[in-house]
């Protein structure tokens, strides 16, 4: 059956499922006037939300394919179909090249662009108000209309992992991650050390050769990573407490139950962290477990919105996608009732079948695409976190 939702026209690129204009500080040291200017706009009737700034904590000091990762972050947010247009705001001395940040937006949107040096603060805060109420006031002037499901591009999250996560909310997106592959849309799972010990499963369902080796290669290098960088052996401290306490005893049965986020599809490739989702399937992001980054990765490789399961619960949203937070655990939807927006415990407690939550969660995510807020966004949680790959110079 065809299912649509009410989302807004991006010209030939994939529709969006909000309609924000975004600024970007293409480093820390720029962030403290784009704050400013964003509380400025907050007070402007109208336009407070529909502007949105990334918490950018970085953007100088790296190099390599740190840096690459960065620009390439802060460019793909910007280019998110849920944004309307950018404004980006540059010291003027930051190791991120701002001028190609802008310039890649360009290609595609609205972009206006401020350097601190060129101004002084006080100024500064001054242009990107101006700018960023310009593109305001013409998003505002768009209409949301009916598009095809197979036009979504969802990510699929997990945090605060329970002993729920894996027997019943996390088999529940897997089933609607099939869903919306099988109509034509695309899904994207993260979280590469969270498949260690179950990798070979996941890897099994590569669409060929190349693809396989791309993701055992992704748990082994990230795996490596941790050893080399941070000294520690990941598989010593997975599960972590949290998740202990929430009755996972092994690091393979909290893999086991990660991947089954991912449903069955196919794995049509392995993407770098924040790159472009290049067309519809089922991929894998690289990306750390850590919730705030992994989203920020998927978001800036075009997931419109977010399917986050959580056993213990947590308010994690982000800057321009909603995320939609998903429980079996029927104590946390009673308890953080103002942080979950769906139960589906059901499954466990023997009322549903998987197959009809997941109906039940893939209809409720047709109402968010089509502007209904999640929790996430009542409570104004913008995260942002680009994923550092390098020591800081």
């Amino acid at each position: 059956m065809r299912r649509e939702f009410l989302g807004f026209d991006r010209g030939s690129g994939r529709p969006g499922v909000r309609n924000y204009v975004l600024i970007v500080p293409t480093v820390v040291c720029s962030l403290g006037a784009s704050m400013a200017a964003r509380k400025a706009l907050e007070r402007l009737s109208g336009f407070g939300g529909v502007v949105r700034l990334l918490l950018n904590m970085h953007g100088c000091g790296q190099v390599g394919e740190d840096l690459e990762q960065t620009t390439r972050t802060l460019i793909n947010t910007a280019l998110n179909p849920n944004v309307y247009g950018a404004v980006v705001v540059s010291l003027g001395c930051e190791s991120v090249d701002a001028e190609r940040v802008a310039d890649s937006i360009a290609r595609e949107k609205p972009v206006e662009f401020v350097r601190i040096q060129d101004h002084g603060y006080a100024k500064s805060v001054d242009l990107i108000v101006e700018k960023a109420r310009r593109l305001a006031e013409e998003a505002v002037k768009l209409q949301r209309r009916s598009f095809d499901a197979s036009q979504l591009v969802v990510g699929l999250e997990c945090g605060g992992s329970d002993w729920t996560s894996g027997l019943a909310s996390n088999p529940v997106v897997g089933e609607v991650s099939d869903m919306i592959v099988n109509a034509g849309g695309t899904t994207i799972i993260s979280e590469v050390p969270e498949f260690i010990g179950a990798e070979h499963l996941y890897a099994a369902r590569a669409v060929n050769d190349d693809v396989r080796k791309a993701i055992l290669d992704a748990v082994r290098w990230y795996e490596e990573w941790v050893k080399r960088e941070a000294r520690v052996d990941f598989r010593g401290a997975q599960p972590s407490p949290g998740n202990i306490a929430g009755g996972i005893t092994t690091i393979e049965e909290k893999s086991l139950g990660a991947i089954k986020k991912s449903g069955s599809a196919p794995v049509k490739g392995v993407l770098k962290f924040a790159e472009r989702v290049p067309g519809p399937g089922h991929y894998l992001m690289i990306t750390p477990g850590f919730d705030t980054e992994s989203v920020t990765g998927m978001v800036a490789g075009g997931a419109q919105l977010v399917l986050f399961t959580t056993g213990r619960g947590t308010p994690t949203g982000h800057a321009v996608a909603p995320v939609i937070k998903i429980t079996a655990n029927k104590e946390t939807y009673e308890k953080l009732n103002d942080m979950i927006d769906i139960y589906v415990g059901t499954v466990l407690e023997g009322t549903e079948t998987i197959q009809q939550a997941a109906k039940r969660l893939y209809e409720f995510m047709l109402e968010i695409a089509s502007g209904k807020p999640t929790k996430a966004e009542l409570l104004g949680q913008e995260d942002f976190g680009i994923f550092r790959i390098a020591p800081t110079l």
